[in-house]
């Protein structure tokens, strides 16, 4: 199955027409907002979850993350 979408790859890349398309300035504008919020919601994803992270790599004892959660909640 590999192989087949690797062959599949290949042939579509090597086949290639001109696209004809304009790209207006605000474009790459807009490509930073998506790039900036991707970030942005990985950081915010690491912040709520970061001691469960903790607890998972061993920094922390399971009772201190959730002594943490329960103080950051109140």
């Amino acid at each position: 199955m590999k192989k087949v979408i690797a062959i599949v790859a290949v042939m579509v890349s090597l086949t290639s027409s001109s696209a004809w398309a304009y790209l207006d300035p605000g474009t790459g504008s807009m490509l930073l907002q998506v790039i900036l919020g991707g970030v942005a919601a990985v950081g915010i994803a690491f912040k709520l979850f970061w001691y469960k992270i903790k607890v998972a790599l061993g920094l922390a004892k399971k009772q201190d993350a959730a002594d943490e959660v329960a103080d950051g909640q109140a």
